[in-house]
């Protein structure tokens, strides 16, 4: 027999949602089977004893709540086209079941709309989401429904991350004791110098990803605010008075913003002949501030959850909604190293060299972007009109992909991030540093030069993966062949394990 759909892709055959992409799809076979596509999707067949006792939506909502991936978007349109009166007759048919109880939240919860119910609920609270299936935050009691609410966020915005093996491996590692473990092998001196380099470096890094070249100034306060990351409560730093003071410090004083955004953005580039290319159409304007209060309040609501978690909702959160026109992916990658400082997960005065990492591997951050806001191109509607003004025609469609977003690849790429940074980037950092300071002391005991020529030398022969490059001789032509080689010498003595 041919595979039969049942749950999710069933309700979107139903409803006739073609333009939905479903990541995990359920059919019905004579045997179980599993199947991975290049992208990610799983397709599942079950055997037939899982067939509905009815081929009625909220059944197959009900297998979806059981089997199906929680995509809350798709959620909210299948809720949408059901009747009230039928979803009450549902729930009330077994008022005190599990599902029939988070059928009746997830409705109030994605529409608005309020349920009235013949009787109330009275069982015991069960939790909303799987906590072995997807990373939850703090639980608030919802009364109602009996349900503990473990979600990230809130109405407005919320996110969902399924616990894959790649995070769950990640969030088990002891991030600060391997931080604490590097530390000790450096001297105070050692250290306080490299976290000042660091910090700069973050810094380029961060402009450099944007192709900017900043001014010294500009520099200077990106570094201040990195050495106060994570000092301030972080509802304040979230609300649009402290972000509109964040963003005028760190973008060109002509693009300082007075309030969040009220137009349409979009981000885009212009091709050699002229045609446009949109890579990311951010939110319509009239969901900018029920949105960035959903960010906050996500980020207040996940007090005792993971590090890195809580920095994906927040700063990945905060670039999809885009809430200026400049300074957007700054701010993002500042959040990161913000939430990262706080709990002690990063100890005080040592940094993880976050964005160094994305520039020096720039396509697998792009990707990770890209992962959100690929499908978001498929699904919207636009126009543009003759000043490149665009205008969404499909804003109520789209509406639910921005509160509701699935941030569990951009979970998995962080924690790559971070794992890279702690365990290569750092420890090479501080290696380079410690040897440069060795180096440069012996080199200055073979010849009396100045230190600027030394830290030439130095960055040249680094560079050259240790060999004095032949073009760069004419900058030291006050020196004999033999001293270039007795430097040389030195540096792969020093640096070469």
């Amino acid at each position: 027999m041919s595979a039969k759909a049942i749950g999710s892709t069933w309700l979107k055959e139903y409803f006739k949602l073609s333009n939905i992409k479903l990541s995990h799809q359920s059919y019905l076979g004579a045997r179980s089977k599993i199947e991975v596509k290049p992208d990610g999707t799983v397709i599942e067949t079950f055997q037939l004893n899982y067939s509905l006792k009815e081929e009625a939506p909220l059944n197959h909502f009900e297998f979806a709540l059981k089997y199906d991936d929680i995509q809350l978007s798709f959620f909210q349109i299948i809720l949408s086209n059901i009747s009230v009166k039928e979803i009450v007759g549902y729930i009330n048919a077994a008022p005190n079941g599990k599902y029939s109880r988070k059928i009746g939240f997830w409705y109030e919860f994605l529409t608005g709309n309020k349920l009235t119910l013949e009787d109330r609920i009275s069982n015991n609270y069960i939790d909303l989401l799987d906590s072995d299936k997807y990373l939850t935050g703090s639980v608030t009691k919802n009364t109602r429904w009996r349900i503990n609410d473990n979600l990230l966020g809130n109405k407005d915005f919320c996110p969902i991350i399924k616990n894959t093996k790649t995070i769950s491996k990640s969030l088990e590692i002891d991030y600060s004791a391997l931080l604490i473990e590097i530390s000790k092998k450096y001297s105070p001196e050692i250290l306080k110098r490299a976290n000042n380099y660091l910090y700069k470096k973050e810094t380029r890094s961060s402009y450099q990803i944007e192709k900017e070249e900043p001014s010294p100034e500009r520099i200077e306060r990106f570094v201040i605010l990195l050495n106060n990351a994570g000092k301030n409560d972080i509802g304040e730093l979230l609300n649009e008075a402290s972000l509109i003071k964040l963003q005028n410090q760190i973008v060109d004083p002509r693009f300082a913003a007075q309030r969040f955004r009220d137009y349409q953005n979009y981000i885009g580039q212009t091709t050699w002949n002229y045609d446009e290319i949109i890579h990311y159409i951010c939110p319509p304007p009239q969901f900018l501030y029920s949105l960035m209060k959903g960010l906050s309040d996500t980020a207040i609501k996940s007090d005792g959850v993971h590090p890195i978690v809580k920095a994906v909702a927040v700063a990945f959160g905060f670039v999809f909604i885009h809430p200026f026109e400049d300074g957007n992916g700054r701010i993002h990658r500042f959040l990161i190293h913000d939430i990262l400082s706080r709990d002690n997960f990063v100890p005080a005065g040592m940094i993880i060299p976050v964005s160094a990492h994305m520039v020096n591997n720039m396509k697998l951050y792009d990707d990770a972007l890209e992962a959100y806001s690929g499908y978001l191109l498929k699904i919207i509607k636009y126009s543009k009109n003759e000043k490149q003004e665009l205008l969404v025609l499909n804003p109520d469609e789209v509406e639910g992909y921005y509160r509701f977003p699935d941030l569990t690849i951009q979970t998995e790429y962080l924690c790559n991030v971070i794992e890279a940074s702690v365990s290569n980037d750092l420890p090479k950092e501080l290696f380079f540093l410690q040897n440069y300071d060795e180096a440069k002391e012996l080199m200055k005991q073979k010849i009396d030069m100045p230190d600027r020529l030394i830290d030439s030398f130095i960055r040249f022969t680094h560079q050259n993966n240790g060999i004095f490059p032949k073009r760069r001789r004419k900058h030291f032509s006050m020196l004999k062949d033999d001293e270039i080689e007795s430097l040389q010498a030195i540096f792969q003595n020093v640096f070469i394990e």
